[in-house]
């Protein structure tokens, strides 16, 4: 009833990235279909919900009040000794979003550029014929179809069946995978709701860190991402500082989130014959702190233009559409695996040295190191005389 046998686009996933994917696909001409596994779009959420002004600029949208709780204008970051490093911008540089709402709007863009957008619709299978991926095996409330296309994109998260279906070599390394928990807590004290804070401590968050994102006067998101092997659960340590601070543990909770966050493993190739990886999928997060609305955001928009000039030249191999490759390294790729390097350095750091670094480091420092820079981190710690990390620092 609802769903044709062909279109040129099948989207799996009506996350931020295969929404975006859709909407510059279908502004561009493209007969676009969207499929999403859940009852609802946005029926889940795996996400702090923080998330930067600049992605909305690369699909010309405009979002709506509805889709936001927090306007955002800094941060509070501190160290395992607690010293507090406050990062105020003086004005609106990112949101705290209502999730659910704002996946929503996006797929009513979807739905006004000209896609369609089915949910309830569980992609199982692809179709490939001549190496070629062609089309996916779905089903819709109990109904199977086969339906063709010229290119699906896999926009269905980190553990993206519909890649390993196509065949796809993607590897989801372990140690690349945190292990992510996270309460909406309700009734709390909040040291600015205009503040963001992320406190780093291995005895805290091993490999990772405990995040407050304000949701309005008295609400926020209080999560932790953890390395995914550690031998405590990210809900034990998340318990444990809730406990300890008096403004969260008498919060009400509101909402409970779970699930694995990409934090590395940025992908060389994302593309194969009729196949493109978008978001989650293809690792597309900023490695320091797992973030990825905004980057799959902008590599949905840089997907929907190749797949359409690919299919405009009736050309959509994987040589063809390697130029989403080439244009997601210049624009993202690279920024983003100069802030691998500095996550993988200060990884390997103790609380003791993560200290002395907080101690020598000014705020203009934190915040360039936060945005890439490995060449100040690494002095500040041959200052120290790191050596167990010199090598690695070097190379």
């Amino acid at each position: 009833m609802f769903i044709k046998p062909e279109y040129d686009l099948i989207v799996v996933g009506a996350g931020p990235g295969g929404t975006s994917t859709a909407i510059t696909a279908a502004k561009l001409g493209l007969d676009v279909l969207v499929l999403e596994k859940q009852q609802q779009v946005a029926m889940f959420k795996r996400c702090a919900e923080g998330f930067a002004i600049g992605a909305l600029e690369e699909l010309k949208l405009k979002m709506p009040r509805k889709c936001w709780r927090q306007e955002i204008d800094g941060s509070y970051i501190y160290a395992p000794n607690m010293k507090e490093f406050l990062i105020d911008l003086g004005q609106t540089s990112g949101y705290v979003l209502e999730r659910r709402i704002f996946d929503k709007w996006l797929a009513e863009e979807a739905v006004k550029a000209g896609a369609q957008v089915i949910a309830d619709a569980n992609v199982y299978d692809v179709i490939k014929e001549n190496d070629f991926v062609c089309g996916v095996k779905a089903n819709f409330i109990g109904e199977e179809y086969e339906i063709r296309s010229k290119v699906v994109v896999a926009a269905d998260g980190v553990e993206s069946l519909t890649a390993r279906r196509a065949g796809f070599p993607i590897v989801n390394n372990p140690i690349l995978i945190d292990s992510g928990f996270q309460y909406e807590l309700d009734g709390i004290e909040l040291k600015d709701p205009r503040k963001l804070e992320f406190y780093i401590s291995n005895s805290m968050a091993p490999r990772g860190y405990i995040w407050v994102f304000p949701k309005g006067e008295s609400r926020a998101n209080v999560g932790i991402g953890i390395v995914g092997n550690s031998t405590e659960t990210a809900k034990r340590y998340l318990d444990d500082f809730i406990k300890k601070n008096d403004r969260f543990k008498k919060g009400s909770v509101i909402e409970v989130n779970a699930g694995a966050i990409p934090v590395g493993g940025l992908m060389k190739n994302m593309v194969m014959n009729g196949l493109v990886l978008v978001g989650d999928a293809a690792h597309q997060v900023y490695p320091i702190h797992g973030g990825g609305m905004g980057e799959a955001m902008i590599a949905g928009t840089i997907a929907g233009k190749v797949i359409w000039r690919c299919i405009e030249h009736n050309d959509w191999s994987e040589s063809a559409l390697s130029e989403y490759n080439t244009l997601w390294w210049e624009k993202r790729g690279n920024a983003l695996a100069k802030s691998e390097k500095v996550r993988e350095i200060v990884e390997k750091l103790t609380d003791e040295q993560l200290n002395m670094l907080a101690d020598s480091l000014t705020k203009d420092d934190l915040m360039k190191i936060v945005g890439g820079n490995a060449a100040i981190l690494t002095k500040a710690l041959l200052r120290f005389g790191v050596k167990s990390l010199k090598k690695k620092i070097l190379g």
